[in-house]
């Protein structure tokens, strides 16, 4: 703020003191005081500002904090994990290959490994269907909160039962050969909305997790 002229902060804080009929003149020693007790007034509240803009800034920087961590944590929260342990499996078929062993260009992803080994469950979900499917064999449907449906084939036997909450990494069956199948694997599918199948390895990989 614009500090009073020297005549004026001597008047506002001395004044013209009239005794005996005598006017007292402030001297410039007390002039220079004057000068000096509004120069420390202002610098006052100059710091006092800038305090305040400390806290505001501390303050946005606190809720970006906060924010972050809740970013981090929903991320996490949503992460998929392998339907079987690293190391265990090989994959033997990807997603839009075509062979004479199927029908159609395969919809899946395949990992092979040793019959009755457990088989997890990617994401946290509701069991929608258990049972015999066909080409599938043994399968179960699980439907994620988003209404992706994901489908766990040919497996030995189920750990699970309709209806039956999911947590990720549980396990929710066990690899076989059952229906249309060489040898034991488990055929995954990825379905958003219970539609049309997705690549399982582009799936994964948005969600952390690379096959």
């Amino acid at each position: 703020m614009p500090l009073p002229t020297r005549t004026r902060r001597t008047a506002m804080l001395l004044g013209s003191v009239v005794v005996a009929g005598l006017a007292l003149v402030p001297t410039a020693a007390q002039a220079e005081s004057a000068d000096d007790a509004f120069a420390a007034m202002a610098g006052q509240d100059d710091v006092q500002s800038r305090s305040g803009q400390a806290r505001e800034e501390n303050a946005a920087l606190a809720e970006l904090a906060a924010s972050a961590e809740k970013a981090a944590a929903k991320i996490a929260l949503n992460a998929w994990q392998l339907p079987i342990a690293s190391g265990v499996y090989e994959l033997t078929a990807t997603f839009g290959q075509c062979s004479g062993l199927w029908s159609h260009c395969h919809t899946g992803l395949d990992f092979a490994a040793p019959e009755g080994t457990p088989i997890k469950a990617l994401a946290n979900g509701v069991v929608s269907e258990t049972g015999w499917a066909g080409a599938y064999g043994n399968r179960t449907v699980i439907t994620l909160d988003d209404g992706t449906d994901l489908w766990y084939c040919h497996q030995s036997q189920f750990g699970v039962k309709e209806g039956q909450p999911v947590v990720g990494g549980q396990t929710i069956g066990y690899v076989g050969s059952t229906g249309n199948s060489t040898g034991p694997h488990l055929h995954l599918e990825v379905r958003p909305g219970g539609g049309d199948a997705v690549d399982p390895a582009r799936a994964l990989a948005v969600r952390g997790t690379a096959p």
